[in-house]
Order: C-alpha cells, then sequence, then structure tokens
C-alpha cells in the first residue's frame, strides 16, 4: 500500500471532507480559515503559513485548557498545514473596543495567560505575540492562540533567524539585538496587562498600583531585570 505524505494527506483531507466557512485571517504569510465538517458540522480552523511550524508539531502532544487543542500539523518544505480546535469566544482585542478591565478581571485572565506560557515555555517554546488579538475568553476561560511566530529557543544562537512579532508588543530584543526568549513573553505580557487597564500602552499612560509596578518589571529593556519566569509573574500577580 502506498505510504501518502502527511501533508499530501491533509490537504486532501481538508479539500474533501470540510467546507470553508470564512477567511479569519489573511497575510503575506498564508491564511487562516474557519471549517466546518461536512458529516459532524463541527467547526475547526485551519492554519496555512510559510516559515517554521515546529511549535504546532510540539503541540501535538501537548493537553491545556488555556492553549487550543492541535488535531494535525504538517509541513511541505517551508509549507505549513494545521488543523486546530476552534475555540468559540470573543478576542480581548475586541472586548477592548467596548470597555476596558477591571484589576480583578485582568489579574484572572493574565494568570491564565501565564499557564499557557508556562506549558509552552515547559517545550522551550516561546510564543512571540502575545497581544489582546491573541488571547480568547471562552466564557471565564482565557485562551491563548496563533504560533505562527513561535519559535523554539535555541541555546547559543545569538539573534532570531526572522524578526516576527506585533509592534507595539515585541520586546526589543526581537527586532535583531537578541535572541527571543522566555522573557520576550513576559515583556509582551506586561505591555497586555497594560493595555487591558487603560487602553494604552505603558509609554503613554502606565497604571497604577501594585499592577503598575508589576507592568514595569515586565517591560524592562534589559531582559535581565524582568521577571525570570511566568512562575515568578504570576506570584506576582
Amino acid at each position: 500500500m502506498e505510504v501518502v505524505p502527511i501533508f499530501a494527506w491533509l490537504e486532501n483531507a481538508v479539500q474533501t471532507e470540510f467546507d470553508t466557512l470564512r477567511i479569519l485571517k489573511e497575510s503575506s504569510r498564508g491564511t487562516v480559515r474557519l471549517l466546518r465538517h461536512k458529516a459532524t458540522g463541527q467547526r475547526f480552523v485551519l492554519r496555512r503559513f510559510t516559515g517554521n511550524g515546529e511549535v504546532y508539531q510540539k503541540l501535538l502532544s501537548c493537553s491545556c485548557a488555556n492553549l487550543p487543542t492541535i488535531l494535525e500539523a504538517a509541513a511541505r518544505g517551508e509549507e505549513n498545514l494545521v488543523l486546530e480546535e476552534y475555540i468559540a469566544g470573543d478576542t480581548l482585542g475586541f472586548l477592548l473596543q467596548e470597555a476596558l478591565f477591571s484589576p480583578g478581571e485582568t489579574r484572572k485572565i493574565v494568570l491564565q495567560v501565564c499557564r499557557a506560557l508556562w506549558t509552552l515555555h515547559s517545550m522551550s517554546a516561546v510564543h512571540r505575540d502575545v497581544k489582546p488579538e491573541n488571547v480568547i475568553l471562552r466564557g471565564s476561560e482565557a485562551v491563548l492562540i496563533d504560533f505562527d511566530a513561535a519559535r523554539i529557543h535555541k541555546p547559543g544562537t545569538e539573534t532570531d533567524t526572522q524578526i516576527l512579532g506585533t509592534t507595539g508588543f515585541a520586546a526589543p530584543e526581537q527586532y535583531g539585538l537578541s535572541q527571543s526568549d522566555i522573557r520576550t513573553d513576559i515583556y509582551a505580557v506586561g505591555i497586555l496587562i497594560n493595555v487591558m487597564l487603560t487602553g494604552e500602552h505603558p509609554s503613554k499612560n502606565l497604571a497604577g498600583g501594585h499592577l503598575g509596578h508589576v507592568i514595569g518589571r515586565c517591560t524592562h529593556v534589559n531582559p535581565q531585570k524582568r521577571y525570570k519566569n511566568v512562575l515568578r509573574l504570576m506570584g506576582a500577580l
């Protein structure tokens, strides 16, 4: 019996067994589509992008309530296909258009984002694009999505091979100053906390009180002066 490469198998399965409901995101690197399984009616997300998909491969064997379940991931050269769980809910970016979050709500949500990051960091993965648009609230549960910019941290490498991230949330080292590591995500979490509380970047309007102190430490230009890991950040929260 002929062995079909997994990329070709997944590509064929998507074409024959699923309907595309709509395009959720489109960029120069690829597309994110909402699919519906023809037989069951269940919805899924299909990511097709050019780049490094090694984090998705690691997530295939991962189970975390604050991360989407990755059902299949395949690569053909630089091209990646990822089929994942559809998370029904609103992004923080959408919710922030209507109102800000209270300190209590912010703590509760960010602690869950930190749990997601702890899972990623435990497998040497760095998300590199933590922002309101990549956090979905599914009821009272926060889910961190989109690992297209994520990378496996490689000891001994001085800089990232590709500059990725979102302006305003990306740490200084993501601009080629040094290699991204877990403290890169801690920087972005600090920005996220401030935006949830004030609607603005901390350079324009730093939140006050204890959370303002936490934000200041998260977003220190020198990574060595940030929290050492997300467990320390969770303790501070």
